[in-house]
């Protein structure tokens, strides 16, 4: 290594005037619904539970626009946090689409909302097809994808090569004025059988220890802390049941029984998660944040067509209410 290769190594990423500025101001910000019920903070990592398909991804979605759009743009208010999105795709089936049109609407909504008596005025004399084109901001739906970064890795060696090179990549942005707000994963464990089947082999043959389920999980976790040491950022991941559901929902009008409320079922209920855990202790003790989804039967629209609805529970830390959402076009809306 030379000395100029010597020096750029050790050369620091940052002043402390911009540490403390991104230090200081973070604060606890409230995502849309159905994650409104707990603010969160820089380095909290909320996992998201539930059998294929409830929904979880549009959970996903939704929050990645809410984080990419701007607080205000041009005298409309549209309630963003402007900060970069990192999703990393683990199932290879994340519909770029749907983001695009969800990221659509939240600007046509904000638009007629800040703007309503022109709307209402235009709206007897203009179509739908032609309005779109009429209040459309290409140059504010730009600006919200560049900050929304899309990767996809097809194993766990290339999940953790992905994370390592994360900080360089996201640079870029920074440098530009874009600080990270999330880190999202869908789905955290896409490879547990391969990884499963990967250490079984290694064991077999006398292979390197490093092949092992437990330590690969290990350095993945270790990764994220340090991606999380150097950038200000939540982490959200999604986990799919493998396995069936521990015990039946439970759900009464979208609240819990009261004895489930109770202080000492509350913490044994914790302990016991109504799925049964796959992942390793060390993920689990780096997740602080539990949500468990269903699927909860079907929902009758106003235009009586039939969705499916879906319900979430937060389970670290325990709330006393379940949210039952569906999932329409313009994306995930809250129903009694």
């Amino acid at each position: 290594m030379g000395e100029h290769e010597a020096r750029g190594w050790i050369r620091c990423d940052e002043t402390a005037k911009q540490m403390l500025s991104r230090v200081l101001g973070d604060r606890a910000f409230l995502l849309l619904p159905p994650l409104h019920r707990v603010p969160l903070r820089a380095g909290n990592v909320v996992e998201i539970t539930g059998s294929s398909p409830t929904a979880k991804t549009q959970i996903l979605i939704q929050a990645a626009i809410t984080c990419i759009l701007p607080k205000t743009w041009n005298g409309v208010h549209y309630g963003g946090l402007e900060k970069l999105v990192l999703f990393l795709d683990l199932d290879c089936r994340f519909d770029v689409l749907r983001l695009s049109d969800m990221l659509k609407h939240r600007l046509l909504e904000a638009y007629r909302i800040g703007n309503g008596a022109w709307w209402q005025l235009e709206e007897s004399n203009v179509k739908t097809q032609d309005k779109s084109k009429i209040v459309y901001d290409e140059e504010l739906y730009v600006s919200c994808m560049k900050r929304f970064l899309y990767l996809r890795c097809y194993d766990s060696l290339e999940l953790l090569s992905t994370l390592k090179t994360l900080h360089y990549r996201i640079r870029p942005q920074e440098a530009c004025g874009s600080q990270v707000g999330v880190l999202m994963i869908d789905s955290i464990g896409a490879f547990h059988w391969t990884d499963r089947l990967s250490s079984s082999l290694a064991l077999d043959k006398n292979n390197r220890k490093s092949l092992s389920l437990t330590n690969v999980v290990e350095t993945i976790v270790q990764e994220m802390k340090k991606l999380m040491q150097v950038h200000s950022l939540v982490v959200i991941a999604t986990k799919a049941t493998i396995y069936e559901e521990k015990y039946p929902t439970n759900e009464n009008n979208g609240k819990l029984s009261s004895n489930n409320a109770m202080p000492g079922n509350a913490s044994s209920k914790a302990q016991q998660p109504p799925f049964r855990e796959f992942m390793p202790s060390s993920w689990q003790a780096f997740v602080t944040h539990k949500i468990f989804m269903r699927k909860s039967g079907d929902y009758q629209s106003s235009g009586q067509q039939s969705l499916s609805a879906y319900s979430l529970e937060w389970l670290q830390p325990q709330l006393s209410s379940i949210d039952r959402f569906i999932v329409d076009d313009s994306g995930i809306v809250i129903v009694s």
